[in-house]
């Protein structure tokens, strides 16, 4: 369990998670000046590329595609999924280009897979429930129903200003990882880990250990979104399962009696 906070990126590669701790995940953004060429290869992980803000040319094994993203909030992302070893060329066509890569051990050999923004799974979660307090965007991009092969979990959250996100309070045994950032760069709000609370700010992660509960919010007037990597254990993927707090799972149903004040 862990929490960090960025602040302004600086150019090149910011990291956040390494596969050496708990997370079992390397995790960064890459900030790229226009024109700017980067490569990547890892003879040991497999990386997935999704692209933030900006646009980029990329190429692997003979293939070239664009991924270009100007909202966070209203667009899917693009996302390229390769096995270790495959070399990933991306050239920034705009400046302050932002990609995240996400990386974790993987023997196993794979096709690479381009996910474009029509392949991104995009669903309303608490929607009608809790005065629509809890109600959000969770988009999945790749998981261990479109993507067995890999061990990673790649997905986005968007939360609305002053909603609810990650409820009712859960856990799962596998690790998870949360990177945050704001439509405005002074938002702020909240995330819980186990027993603890963390101010979440524009590009704060959490760290999220087996066994921990994980809800989030974020404040009145700042839309949120977060990317949610999940890493597969070995013999426990996961497959959309989690255990849900049996003290909190009064609010599942529909007739829940909620207080609201007498006017």
């Amino acid at each position: 369990m862990r929490f960090g906070r960025l602040g302004g990126l600086k150019h090149g590669y910011n990291a956040m998670t390494t596969r050496e701790s708990d997370m079992l995940m390397d995790i960064g953004y890459q900030l790229f000046d226009e024109n700017e060429v980067v490569e990547f290869q890892d003879d040991l992980q497999e990386t997935a590329f999704v692209i933030l803000t900006g646009k980029v040319e990329i190429a692997w094994e003979g293939k070239k595609e664009i991924m270009e993203r100007q909202s966070l909030f209203e667009e899917n992302p693009y996302c390229l999924l390769v096995p270790k070893a495959v070399k990933v060329t991306i050239k920034a066509l705009q400046q302050d280009t932002e990609v995240l890569v996400q990386q974790t051990i993987n023997e196993k050999t794979f096709q690479p897979v381009f996910f474009r923004p029509e392949d991104v799974q995009a669903d309303v979660f608490g929607a009608g429930m809790w005065k629509g307090t809890a109600e959000r965007t969770v988009r999945t991009i790749f998981d261990y129903d479109n993507a067995p092969f890999s061990n990673m979990v790649n997905g986005e959250v968007i939360n609305s200003p002053g909603r609810w996100s990650g409820y009712i309070p859960h856990n799962h045994p596998q690790p998870e990882v949360y990177t945050y950032k704001f439509d405005k760069p002074q938002g702020f709000g909240a995330c819980f880990i186990g027993d603890n609370a963390f101010k979440i700010s524009h590009n704060s992660w959490s760290e999220l250990s087996g066994g921990y509960m994980h809800p989030q919010v974020t404040a009145p007037g700042y839309a949120m979104w977060y990317s949610w990597m999940i890493r597969h254990l070995p013999g426990d993927p996961w497959v959309k399962t989690r255990n849900d707090l049996p003290e909190h799972t009064w609010l599942l149903d529909p007739a829940a009696e909620i207080w609201e004040p007498k006017r």
